[in-house]
């Protein structure tokens, strides 16, 4: 553990396992994970058929089931959080095949318990969820019957959890690898950056540096794009596999029902949100303006205006996040605080670490872990309040047990972004500058476009992807990058230029990898989180108690009752559109405040 506080820190895992790999209880707990599961199902097999079931018995044997969950999780959860801090290290890599190896095992011996509870008939399982005693977890068992006409038998669901190993895990594992291992050679930088290194590049203020940046970026990716070109095909068939055997008519669907939504919602969202990629257009030629450049590309995104805060240290990271949400609620501020003074983040620089950035709500019966990489940029300040955000919802939500505790994506992304949020404001609330006002406003917008606008392009990419591989077969690197092109060019229309090159950069998306159709979730809580926003500047402390509400039921119910109670209708296109008029408002205040301000000559 880092003790130096000025530096980003490592994480502490001895709360999993007190000794690390080392400890004698990692291995125990594979090996009696699977003992236990094969004790369970001699115990319960047709448990649910039980003429005579009573709601005590349903209440005991679920609280069985889910701390065994949890019993035969903990190993996993340890090694991937191991593994994900070093990808590169082999150690690492055979702990993570052997636990879930372990964890396979155990799964496949407890796949009956939910399967009987899908395939009961309608009024036994109304009598069941009728039970009083089974009011504290009725939404979990009414959510598995939504699956009933997608599972296959308990023979073939073994199979297939039994080839996930050699199948989709091993090429997601491959994959992170790849990713880990990386090397990019930027002209001018004397050594290797890791993926990360590479794209921070992308903020230099020299016009030059980012155009040399994008280059090896591109170089770098283009030279490893067949492989991760046949990674992702891969995946997509074995998904596209996976739908048809279970009967899924879109590939998206398992994904929806999973998150609780309709597709008819998703595709509300989506095409509201495409409806108004003018708004992209006006800020980016705005930014132009602003840059005193003619015609930006696209390593100009993320170029800082001049002016903008380019650093922030680790110390004052923590001390404005940690205020930030303390001054929201106290407890807010405690909760958040414990993931620094825990070690239950992980944030040095490191070759070899996962790309991006996580929180793991691991045991509800432990505590959540943060991954990220610190480089004191501005927009590092934004990812940790992010993650941050996520660390409080699942701590929260703890105490509903373990299997009720994560929110459904559309929501699991609502207290990230509120966090975001929180913070923003904090800064700006200090701000009285107006260009410093503006530069602020110019940060945060930007961080809402790549919340709803980019990560819409995302899903759309995904979409057409799912759709080329299952009508065609394997789709070539060169149309991924079309494809790829297309998608993202109709957000930015003729106020930016994407440069060939940037036609492989799809290839280091690991959401398409490890969680297929995950990202227009990100846009559902944005969007939400403007609203949810506008009723705490409304209504002020009482909406934090609601708000603590609301994320202490993680996913005991569904999101649609849940947002109800706080006020909020989904179904309708005016909420959505509601939410972009707000970032509307942000880029009219910008313009406003950039009308008074000479633009630079150019920063290059």
């Amino acid at each position: 553990m880092n003790t130096n506080a000025t530096l980003p820190p490592e994480w502490d895992l001895s709360d999993l396992y007190a000794l690390g790999e080392n400890d004698p209880s990692l291995k125990g707990d594979m090996e009696l994970g699977v003992s236990l599961a094969k004790n369970f199902s001699g115990r319960f097999r047709g448990f649910w058929s039980n003429p005579e079931l009573t709601g005590e018995q349903v209440s005991a044997v679920f609280q069985e089931y889910q701390q065994l969950q949890e019993k035969i999780d903990r190993p996993l959860i340890f090694a991937m959080l191991y593994h994900s801090a070093l990808t590169t290290d082999s150690g690492r890599g055979k702990l993570l095949a052997k636990s879930r190896e372990s964890h396979s095992k155990a799964s496949q011996e407890l796949l009956f318990f939910e399967l009987e509870w899908i395939q009961l008939e309608e009024e036994r399982a109304g009598h069941i969820l009728g039970f009083p005693e089974t009011a504290p977890f009725v939404h979990w068992l009414e959510h598995r019957r939504v699956f009933r006409v997608h599972t296959l038998t308990e023979a073939e669901e073994k199979i297939l959890e039994r080839k996930q190993l050699s199948g989709r895990a091993a090429f997601r594992r491959l994959f992170d690898e790849t990713l880990g291992t990386l090397k990019f050679q930027i002209e001018g930088t004397p050594a290797e950056l890791s993926l990360q290194g590479a794209l921070s590049k992308l903020y230099d203020p020299n016009r030059d540096q980012r155009r040399l940046a994008a280059e090896g970026i591109t170089k770098t990716l283009e030279s490893h794009s067949r492989q991760l070109g046949f990674i992702l095909n891969t995946l997509v068939h074995d998904h596209l596999d996976d739908c048809a055997l279970r009967n899924y008519p879109a590939s998206d669907m398992p994904r929806n029902l999973s998150n609780q939504v309709s597709g008819e919602l998703v595709r509300l969202v989506m095409e509201t949100v495409e409806s108004r990629h003018d708004l992209v257009c006006r800020y980016y030629k705005l930014k132009a303006n602003l840059l005193g450049l003619d015609k930006l590309y696209d390593y100009d995104r993320y170029a800082p205006l001049k002016g903008e805060t380019g650093t922030m240290e680790w110390d004052q990271a923590r001390e404005l996040v940690v205020g930030a949400y303390g001054d929201f609620h106290p407890e807010a501020g405690r909760i958040v605080s414990l993931f620094f003074e825990k070690s239950w983040i992980d944030a040095v620089p490191r070759p070899g670490k996962r790309s991006g950035a996580f929180c793991s709500s691991g045991l509800a019966s432990v505590h959540p872990y943060t991954l990220m990489t610190y480089t004191g940029r501005m927009r590092d300040v934004s990812t940790l309040a992010h993650e941050l955000g996520h660390g409080l919802h699942q701590y929260l939500a703890r105490d509903r047990g373990y299997l009720q505790a994560d929110a459904p994506l559309v929501l699991a992304e609502t207290a990230s972004v509120f966090g975001e949020m929180l913070v923003h404001q904090k800064i700006l609330d200090q701000t009285t500058d107006p260009k410093a006002k503006l530069l602020l406003l110019a940060g945060k917008i930007e961080d809402s476009f790549a919340t709803v606008f980019r990560q819409i392009v995302l899903t759309r990419f995904e979409h057409e992807v799912h759709n080329a591989r299952k009508e065609t077969g394997e789709v070539s690197v060169q149309d991924l990058g079309n494809l790829w092109m297309k998608a993202n060019q109709s957000m930015f229309g003729d106020s930016l230029e994407l440069n060939p090159g940037y036609g492989s950069w799809w290839s280091y998306i690991g959401h398409f990898v490890h969680s297929p159709f995950y990202c227009y979730a990100y846009a559902f809580g944005e969007l939400l989180v403007l609203a949810l926003y506008a009723k705490y500047l409304d209504q002020g402390k009482p909406f934090a108690a609601a708000y603590f509400e609301f994320l202490a039921a993680g996913g005991s119910k569904s999101p649609e009752k849940l947002l109800n109670k706080l006020g909020i209708d989904w179904n309708k296109a005016e909420f959505w559109q509601g939410g972009l008029k707000l970032l509307e408002k942000h880029l009219e205040t910008m313009e406003s405040l950039a009308a008074s301000i000479k633009p630079e000559t150019s920063n290059s």
